[in-house]
């Protein structure tokens, strides 16, 4: 029976931190300047929050969490939020 059948949280041995977050920001749309949605659950599972938020800051992006997600601007242009 597989670990998501059984509701379990299993990341195969491979995913580091460091590719899991090389994976995010080599993505088609980061690399557009696009945006890109990941699971809040993920990034505190696989690399944490802290240093989740330390590398968008560091790539000068911006990122705001809603619910169960971050979203994230892969680019440098300001943010309206509509309410």
């Amino acid at each position: 029976m597989s670990w998501q059948v059984l509701g379990m949280s299993f990341m195969p041995p491979h995913m580091t931190p460091d590719r899991w977050l090389g994976q995010l920001f080599a993505s088609r749309a980061a690399q557009r300047g696009g945006v890109v949605r990941r699971s809040a659950r993920d990034v505190v599972r696989i690399v944490g929050c802290t240093r989740f938020e330390e590398e968008i800051r560091r790539r000068g992006f911006r990122a705001v969490r809603n619910g169960k997600d971050y979203v994230v601007f892969c680019n440098r242009e300001p943010l309206h939020l509509i309410e």
